[in-house]
C-alpha cells in the first residue's frame, strides 16, 4: 500500500498552495494523506539558518519575480494569497498546535485551510489568540476548550516530535512530502514528481 506524508507549517505561502494541490492528487490515487504539522522555524534554527541570511540580503529583481511567481501559482490554484502579509514572518506555534487539536476532532484539513486563508488571504495575524479563536468559532468548535487544549503537554510534545522527526529524516523546510516513507520531495513545484513516485509505487 502506497503512503504519502505531508509535513507543513501554515506560515509558508508555498505550503498553502501545496496543501491545496496535494489533496486532489491523493484522491486520484485513492490514498490517505498523513498530515504532519511542524514548526518550520525550529527547523531553520536547527539546520537551515541560511533562510534568515537570505531575508537580510534579498535581491530586488529576484523578489519582484518571486512575487509574480507566487501570484501565478495562486491563480492556477484558485487561491487568494498576499505576497507579504502585514505581519511577516509570523509566529505559527499556536496555529500548528491548533492543527493537532483539530485533528482530534477529525477537522485538521478544515482548520488548516481556514488558518491559511485567514493569514495569507485576509491578512490576520495567526499568532494572536483571538484570531485562532475566531477560526474555532467558524468551525463550530468549543472555543474555550480548544484554546485550553493548545497548551496541553501532549500537543506541545507532538509538535516538537514532528519537527524533530522531519530534521532526522533529512527535511529542511515546508512543505516536505514523503512517498513510502523514504522518498522525499520539497516544495509545491515538486508535486509533479510526487505524482510520478506514486505511480511507480502503485505499479510496484
Amino acid at each position: 500500500m502506497s503512503s504519502l506524508e505531508f509535513f507543513f507549517d501554515c506560515c509558508s505561502p508555498w505550503t498553502y498552495i501545496a496543501f491545496h494541490n496535494v489533496q486532489p492528487l491523493a484522491r486520484e490515487f485513492d490514498i490517505e494523506i498523513e498530515w504532519k504539522p511542524f514548526l518550520v522555524g525550529g527547523v531553520f534554527n536547527a539546520i537551515n539558518p541560511s533562510v534568515y541570511e537570505a531575508r537580510q540580503s534579498s535581491v530586488p529583481a529576484k523578489d519582484s519575480y518571486l512575487g509574480k511567481d507566487m501570484a501565478d501559482w495562486a491563480q492556477k490554484a484558485g487561491l487568494k494569497i498576499l505576497w507579504r502579509p502585514s505581519v511577516f514572518p509570523v509566529n505559527s506555534v499556536k496555529a500548528m498546535r491548533g492543527c493537532l487539536v483539530a485533528h482530534r476532532h477529525g477537522k485538521l484539513v478544515e482548520f488548516a485551510t481556514r488558518v491559511f486563508a485567514t493569514y495569507w488571504g485576509d491578512d490576520n495575524d495567526i499568532s494572536q489568540d483571538e484570531v485562532i479563536a475566531a477560526v474555532c468559532v467558524s468551525m463550530g468548535l468549543d472555543k474555550t476548550q480548544f484554546m485550553a487544549d493548545l497548551a496541553a503537554p501532549e500537543i506541545k510534545e507532538q509538535l516538537r516530535s514532528n519537527t524533530n522527526e522531519l530534521i532526522a529524516r533529512g527535511g529542511f523546510g515546508s512543505p516536505t512530502m514523503f512517498v513510502d516513507r523514504d522518498d522525499m520531495y520539497f516544495g509545491n513545484d515538486r508535486l509533479v514528481l510526487v505524482r510520478d513516485a506514486l505511480e511507480r509505487s502503485i505499479k510496484a
